[in-house]
Order: structure tokens, then sequence, then C-alpha cells
């Protein structure tokens, strides 16, 4: 045990950066399972299954904090048995939460964590074995398997975040804050960083984790707080391989139901609520999508896109004065920042650029 007088400076910044660590990371799990809003963004409902292995990843961490806060305090042998056995548990623990917490961000389907948690039983047995016989390296294997696992589960994620992005585009128009990559590239790389952690003496290394703490927390806090419940629909491939050719009269029934009602104007218009209002299958909406070379997102951002140039034509015309915020709020859109995003796409250029050039046009 260390004596008050023998603890120095840096030590005694790197105890409290520590503990306070441990109680925000307490403080926050317990917000996302008892308070039932979002503090963030209100309006938008989180998926529960994410606010619970996002409290579950939080306690975790603040446990995992207090016990080495105290092992620091009271031991510092990293010899001992003890530390083997919580550098085993700490590791195991927080791949399982932390690979739950990015599963359950991908709300196309279901995907379990048991393969994650069946896979950490190696590190267990390893970390047992170095207990037993501490004469024994078996810290290299486990530092070896550990990532494998890591470059693993990190492929299998970039498989699924791109095919969660395909389901997407093809059943909402509206993708502001249900995108994940971002937030899924940045944990994975914490998640690095709680693996090389495990296996660093260095003490700049140590300061530099602590305020990485910080960071993860705040991120993922607010990826929990901002990613809405969406629908979960997924049509198998044989369903799809099985069903008969598209019924003729869809490009006609869009037209009449969508088009000329402006539907596609209305904010975070979903496959599902178009194909209720075309009164088709959803189904057959979306190969007949597919047959166009389009998806559903493409679909009625276009239709938005073309919207707001004929606004914005019309504010020329009539000598209107008008902002791009505005004509794209009309077009559909709730956030310029989707709406620049999607007009790039449809129109090769940016909004600006693409104003300026009418303006030459206009001019000349």
């Amino acid at each position: 045990m260390f004596a008050l007088e023998q603890i120095s400076s840096q030590l005694m910044l790197f105890l409290m950066l520590y503990g306070g660590a441990a109680v925000v990371a307490i403080v926050l799990g317990f917000y996302l399972l008892l308070r039932k809003g979002n503090a963030i963004v209100a309006g938008i409902t989180t998926p529960m299954r994410l606010r619970r292995w996002a409290a579950a990843f939080f306690f975790i961490a603040g446990l995992g904090h207090i016990w080495w806060y105290l092992f620091y305090i009271f031991s510092n042998d990293s010899h001992s048995w003890g530390y083997v056995a919580a550098v085993v548990l700490d590791c195991v623990t927080l791949l399982i939460t932390i690979s739950g917490m990015l599963l359950s961000m991908l709300q196309d389907r279901k995907r379990p964590v048991w393969p994650i948690a069946t896979a950490t039983i190696p590190i267990v047995m390893l970390g047992g074995l170095q207990i037993v016989w501490p004469d024994i390296d078996f810290i290299t294997p486990a530092i070896v398997y550990t990532f494998v696992l890591y470059v693993s589960f990190t492929i299998y994620m970039v498989v699924a975040v791109r095919q969660y992005g395909r389901w997407l585009r093809d059943n909402y128009a509206d993708l502001e804050h249900k995108e994940v990559w971002l937030s899924h590239t940045l944990l994975l790389l914490f998640l690095l960083l709680v693996v090389l952690y495990g296996f660093s003496d260095d003490t700049l290394a140590f300061f530099f984790f602590r305020i990485a703490d910080f960071v993860l927390f705040g991120l993922l806090l607010w990826r929990v707080e901002t990613l809405p419940q969406l629908e979960i629909v997924s049509v198998p491939d044989e369903v799809v391989q099985k069903a008969p050719a598209i019924p003729s009269g869809i490009g006609q029934l869009l037209k009449e139901h969508c088009v000329d009602t402006q539907l596609y104007l209305q904010h975070d218009l979903t496959l599902a609520q178009l194909s209720a209002a075309v009164g088709v299958n959803r189904s057959y909406i979306s190969q007949y999508f597919s047959s166009q070379g389009q998806n559903y997102n493409t679909y009625i951002n276009g239709l938005r896109i073309n919207h707001f140039v004929n606004l914005y034509q019309e504010a020329i015309a009539g000598q209107r004065s008008y902002t791009v915020q505005e004509l794209a709020s009309e077009s559909g859109y709730r956030s310029y920042s989707t709406f620049s995003l999607a007009f790039k796409q449809r129109m090769g250029q940016s909004v600006s650029a693409w104003i300026r050039e009418c303006a030459s046009k206009i001019e000349a």
C-alpha cells in the first residue's frame, strides 16, 4: 500500500483521471437504463437493445476502473494471479459489450453476440493456464489470439455495415443519423486501443488512454442518443427469387400516388409508407426500383432534388428573395447537410457550384 507522501503528483493525476472515468461511466450506465427519453436529441426513440448494451459497457468500464484503481493503490504487482485474472476479465467483458453495441446499431437484422462470447473462451483458458503455471509464457499466445479475434471481427463488421447501408437505401429516404459507418470506424479504433492498453506499460500511454476514455464515453453516448429505432424488414433471398414477375403499372401508380400528390416531400418517408400509399407490396416496389437501376433512396431524393430545382427556377424567374436552406426544407429535407449530399450525388456538383453555373448562364 502506498503512503500518501509517497504518491507523486503524476500518480495522483493518473488516479484522479481513473476515478473520474469510473464515476462518469457508472453514471452514464444508470442514465441509459433509467431515463426513457433522450437528452441530446429529444423526440428520437433509440433502440432499447442498444441502450442496454451501452449501459452494460459503461457498467463494465466503470467497475473495471474501480478494480484497477484499488489494485494500483494496494498491490500494483503485475506478476500476481490477481493481475492476470483482472486483465483477462477486462479484455473479455469489454470485447463482448463493445461488440454487442456495434452489432445492435445495425438494425437490418438481429445479429447474435454469442459467437463473440464463445470466441473469447481461449483467452480465459490461456489466462487460467498463466495463473496455474506462472513460469510458462501463456500471455504471448493470448495477445496473438486477441489480435486475430479483433481483425476477424473488424472484417465481419465491414461486411455487415455495407449490408446495413444497402438496407437503409432500400427502405429510407432520409438517412440523417441512421448511417453508422463513421461511428463504427471510431469505436473499432477505440476497441483496438482497449486491446493495446491491456499490454502497455508506458506511463505516457496510460495518460493517453485515460483521456481516450472520456472521448469514447462521449462518442458512444452521442451515438446511442441520436440513432433512431428503425423498422426491421428483411426479405429472404429465396422469397425474392420465387416471387412472380413484377406487376405492370407500378410506374404509373408511383406517378399518381407519389409524384402527382408530392408525397415525396414528407419527412422520413419510408418504403413501407410508400407501398401502403401506392397499394403495392413493398417487395414488388423494391424489385421495380432495381429494374430501373436505382433504389428507394435515390428515387425519392431524385424527386426532391428536381423539386428544389423547380423552386429555385421559379424564385429566380419571379425575382423573389430566397435562401437555399428554405428551398431545401420546402423540398422535403429536414437537414441541410442531408440535402447537400443528396444534391451532389444527383447533380454531380455542389449546390453552390450549381447555383453559380446557373447565374453565369443567366448573365450570358
